[in-house]
């Protein structure tokens, strides 16, 4: 890791006020080793967090600032930018309303906003949902398309992350039937080129390894089981591999996570959401991470949901958020290094 010569300061939004955001939120920040790595800030509603600061064993003084430069640097104290006055009663909805959805999208715009103006060296974001977004207007379904429309991003992919297994999705959320008619050589190459430069810029490897699985099982076993990997993924890791990148591919699904997971590999290319997920959460269940590669900002983010099942009953588990904040941390630092180097 890279050391860490000052504390950057990381933006960090509430999420869906209804859900878990704001406890696991407070249950990081009063965490004194969160707070010796950084300089949180958070950006969302007062009166909720109020409500949040009650679960942990020494309750927080929740501070106003209207900017991060107003940083106050106070144990016990967390900053907020505050940017919706909301009834203290959606804690107990357990479902978005348009009022929350739209709260919820202004703090994710606040955040980009500042992190596209340096303002922030890194975006944290806690969960929202589809449901509340669409509530509110939103065109987009969720962080990742709204970010990157916020950054005029193109090119991006989801990377969860822990720290024995990363794995980043070539197709996301469709159908598998729909899978084998999605899949290019141009989008394969296009994820392992994201992957690489991540892990090089924003994860400090200097010659990750790589690994792309096959569509079928046996990865294939010479077009027996299917031909995607003979016409479409051996194509794309050919042309990766002409452009310096150091991949292996495509391998059976069924033993690339292992390797990968003992070190043989930094990151696995999965075809579809499931192939890279389950394995992710079988070992990454509570302490993995989701970061967004391609985009012009550093942005990692919880991996789970709101969990209204949950939420506000002082059970909800602060482990992920955490670790999305000790991510944004290390790419935050390894970003400025790259800086500096060049």
């Amino acid at each position: 890791m890279t050391h860490i010569s000052k504390r950057p300061v990381i933006g960090i939004t509430m999420g869906d006020p209804a859900g878990i955001g704001p406890e696991i939120l407070i249950n990081a920040l009063v965490d004194p080793e969160i707070t010796s790595i950084c300089r949180p800030v958070v950006i969302g509603d007062m009166a909720v967090l109020k409500q949040a600061a009650r679960f942990p064993a020494t309750s927080p003084e929740i501070f106003p600032i209207d900017h991060p430069k107003d940083f106050s640097d106070r144990p016990n104290r967390i900053n907020l930018i505050q940017k919706s006055n909301l009834d203290p009663g959606v804690t107990g909805l357990g479902a978005p309303t348009p009022v929350t959805g739209k709260a919820m999208e202004n703090y994710i715009l606040t955040g980009v906003d500042l992190a596209v103006q340096n303002q922030i060296a890194a975006l944290v974001t806690a969960p929202i949902t589809k449901t509340g977004l669409k509530a509110a207007g939103s065109r987009f379904h969720g962080h990742t398309e709204l970010i990157a429309h916020e950054t005029g991003t193109g090119e991006f992919a989801m990377m969860l992350a822990g720290e024995n297994l990363k794995v980043v999705l070539v197709t996301i959320h469709m159908s598998l039937a729909r899978v084998p008619g999605t899949l290019t050589p141009e989008a394969i190459v296009r994820i392992i080129r994201l992957t690489h430069t991540a892990l090089v810029t924003r994860f400090g490897l200097e010659n990750p390894r790589l690994a792309v699985a096959g569509l079928n099982p046996h990865a294939g076993e010479d077009a027996m089981f299917g031909r995607e990997e003979e016409t479409i993924i051996t194509p794309a890791v050919e042309t990766a591999k002409a452009r310096g990148i150091a991949v292996d591919g495509p391998l059976p699904p069924d033993t690339v996570f292992y390797n990968a997971a003992n070190g043989k590999f930094d990151a696995v290319v999965c075809m579809y959401h499931d192939q890279g997920l389950i394995p992710f959460k079988m070992i990454h269940f509570k302490d993995g991470v989701n970061t967004t590669l391609g985009l012009p900002i550093i942005r990692t983010s919880v991996d789970h949901g709101t969990a209204y099942d949950i939420a506000w009953k002082g059970k909800a588990d602060a482990t992920s958020m955490k670790e999305a904040i000790r991510m944004a941390v290390l790419q935050a630092n390894n970003k400025l290094e790259n800086t500096h180097g060049q």
